[in-house]
């Protein structure tokens, strides 16, 4: 299945990913193969499932602390902070491969 122009911009303003070299869409196109399979599955009549866990009973730990206090030492590690919290250099972008 060939991938348009227009669903390249789409999934690069969705994404933040650049999708204009060979590698990039290869790799999408890749991906679009591999979740084409699932049309191949009879779903007819199975009711949809919030978790495959759903019929489960999930339990809960305590959320008991253990460790902590080292903001000021953690802090330290910061080039830049506002209060506590890290600062990163504006313009940074994650570029996520798919």
């Amino acid at each position: 299945q060939a991938v348009t122009v227009e669903v390249l911009d789409h999934l690069e303003r969705l994404a933040l990913v650049d999708f204009r070299d060979s590698e990039g869409v290869e790799r999408l196109q890749k991906a679009i193969q591999f979740a084409d399979q699932l049309h191949e599955v009879n779903t007819d009549g199975i009711e949809p499932m919030d978790s495959v866990l759903e019929d489960r009973c999930l339990y809960l730990r305590g959320d008991d602390v253990t460790e902590g206090n080292c903001t000021k030492e953690l802090m330290k590690n910061a080039r830049e902070k506002v209060e506590e919290y890290f600062v990163a250099p504006p313009g940074i972008v994650l570029l996520i491969k798919i």
